[in-house]
């Protein structure tokens, strides 16, 4: 048997939670001296600890965790619920980086306040192209509103291209529209040379664009403000007018996204 502060010590817990655990009924100690009252456990116990800890983690109040362990959950449900919570705090994790780099990206648009971009833009016609896409709407078109709906749209449009059999012929192109509630519709397409009815997706020209003014930025979409506001400074100084959203023209998709390499194009008219 172990004393409790061995017993805390290969736990991994403090002495007085093990303590509360005893005063609530959720982890007796094996023996209790009666003379002395020192609490003794043995190391099969360690397994009752654990769950106590793990099912903690995923939230539960200590009456639930004693529920659980004093009714019929086994190790494969236990397993079930921890993944579960696994992926919750990864998707966390992920958002509070991607978070990070929206921040760190209104930084710098705020540091570079001032400052024109001179060679970066280039004024050019875009041709027409066909794609394939598929659609949803968006809250916004702050970054932290498209992000999650738009990688999700490009991911089912590549399972379903596969399954038709069709290849992309180019690069993606992501485009926005204002939907009618006031959100954003967000096109995630994809140049094909498909024709419509190809399969479950839909097939569209995208027209010309007799004028448009382009930027290529760098990096994750999550730390394009900087790059989108450069441009719309420069149109604005420039003496012309921005007509609708930019297209964002995937020209390097690699899976770290801080390696992305994407062309703004904003149709313009002289103002």
């Amino acid at each position: 048997m172990f004393t409790i502060g061995d017993f805390a010590r290969h736990g991994r817990v403090s002495i007085r939670m093990l303590r509360h655990y005893d005063a609530t009924g959720l982890l007796r100690p094996a023996h209790v001296d009666r003379f002395t009252g020192y609490r003794h456990y043995t190391a099969g116990q360690l397994a009752r600890l654990n769950r106590i800890i793990a099912l903690k983690d995923l939230g539960l109040t200590l009456q639930q965790v004693g529920e659980i362990l004093d009714g019929t959950l086994d190790a494969g449900e236990l397993r079930g619920m921890l993944r579960l919570r696994r992926a919750e705090l990864e998707a966390a994790v992920a958002e509070s980086a991607a978070r990070l780099v929206r921040v760190e990206a209104r930084l710098r648009a705020i540091e570079r306040e001032g400052r024109m971009p001179t060679d970066d833009v280039v004024i050019k016609p875009i041709p027409a192209v066909r794609v394939a896409e598929l659609t949803a709407v968006a809250d916004g078109y702050e970054p932290e509103h498209i992000s999650p709906v738009i990688q999700p749209l490009y991911a089912e449009l590549f399972q379903r291209l596969e399954a038709a059999g069709v290849r992309p012929t180019g690069p993606g192109v992501a485009y926005y529209e204002d939907a009618a509630d006031g959100r954003i519709t967000v096109h995630a397409a994809i140049q094909v040379a498909a024709g419509p009815g190809s399969g479950d997706f839909e097939v569209r020209d995208l027209p010309v664009i007799a004028e448009a003014a382009t930027i290529v930025h760098h990096g994750s979409m999550d730390a394009v403000v900087p790059t989108g506001q450069a441009l719309a400074e420069w149109i604005d100084a420039n003496g012309y007018r921005a007509v609708g959203y930019a297209r964002e023209i995937n020209l390097e998709c690699p899976e770290n996204r801080d390696d992305w390499v994407t062309e703004l194009q904003v149709a313009v008219t002289r103002a």
